[in-house]
C-alpha cells in the first residue's frame, strides 16, 4: 500500500523533480506535488511524496529528515489526512460577528 509523506522547508528552487529524483534514491515514487501559491504561482515551501510501500516511507522519513536538500533543512514525516477548513473548530462556529454595541444615539463608533 502507498504511503504519503510530507516535506517541508522546501527552497523555493525545488522542482517536483528534483524531490522525485532524491525520494527514488529509496524505493518506487508514485507522485510528487509541491504546493505553489494559487496567485504567484511559486512554490509554498511544502509538498507531498507518495512512496510505494509503508517500508519505503518509514525508510525515507529515517534518511531524509532533518536532512539538507538544496540548501534547506528539511522536515520529512508521515502526511496527515487532509482537513476540511469549512467546518467549524472544536467551539463551533459561535462568534456573534457584526458590530458591537449600538449603531444609532451618541458616543461610539465612526463620525465621517
Amino acid at each position: 500500500m502507498n504511503k504519503n509523506l510530507y516535506i517541508g522547508n522546501l527552497s523555493i528552487e525545488i522542482t517536483e523533480e528534483d524531490l522525485k529524483a532524491n525520494f527514488s534514491a529509496i524505493g518506487k515514487v508514485v507522485s510528487v506535488t509541491l504546493i505553489k501559491d494559487k496567485y504567484t504561482g511559486l512554490n509554498r515551501g511544502f509538498g507531498f511524496v507518495e512512496m510505494g510501500s509503508e517500508k519505503e516511507a518509514q525508510e525515507a522519513i529515517q534518511k531524509f529528515n532533518g536532512g539538507q536538500l538544496l540548501g534547506n533543512t528539511i522536515t520529512v514525516n508521515e502526511a496527515r489526512p487532509k482537513r476540511d477548513d469549512r467546518s467549524p473548530g472544536p467551539s463551533g462556529n459561535r462568534g456573534s460577528g457584526g458590530f458591537r454595541g449600538s449603531r444609532s444615539g451618541g458616543g461610539g463608533g465612526r463620525r465621517y
